[in-house]
């Protein structure tokens, strides 16, 4: 194998934009959001301008998007990067984090449960294929009633 060759095979110590998207399966843009909002260091750039990413971008990347996936906000990530890369770890924090984050959705869950309870009960007095004037459903999502006015909107 000749040397071009070898040396294109062999992983460069920095990355594109392009290259650490592609890798880590987001857009380019993706990273520049997270560059502005500091999740991302700024990268060095080449002499013609280009953003070069050091290799380890990707797995860093990588670890946004699945914590993302877990529910964690950016804000919440950014936490957890400092964390990531405190020597200690601080496992305690972590777990504070990630319980929290149960807590969360445990919540939400509890909101979907109660809406779609709702729905149910809406959709079960409906009679579609009913000649009926009007539609339960419809009815319920209206706002009939007049707010009430106080002396303090009059």
């Amino acid at each position: 194998m000749n040397r071009d060759a070898a040396a294109k095979q062999r992983p460069r110590a920095r990355l594109h934009i392009g290259d650490v998207a592609s890798r880590a399966g987001v857009n380019r843009q993706t990273l520049r959001y997270y560059e502005r909002r500091g999740i991302l260091g700024s990268p060095k750039r080449s002499p013609a301008g280009y953003r070069e990413y050091p290799i380890d971008t990707v797995r860093l990347i990588r670890f946004i998007k699945r914590a993302q996936a877990l529910g964690f906000t950016l804000t919440e990530i950014e936490e957890l990067i400092t964390l990531r890369q405190t020597t200690s770890r601080q496992r305690s924090k972590v777990r504070e984090l990630a319980t929290a984050k149960m807590r969360d959705i445990d919540e939400k869950l509890a909101r979907l449960q109660a809406m779609r309870s709702a729905l149910s009960t809406l959709v079960e007095g409906c009679a579609c294929g009913a000649q009926a004037g009007t539609c339960p459903i419809l009815e319920a999502l209206d706002d009939v009633a007049e707010p009430e006015t106080t002396d303090a909107t009059r």
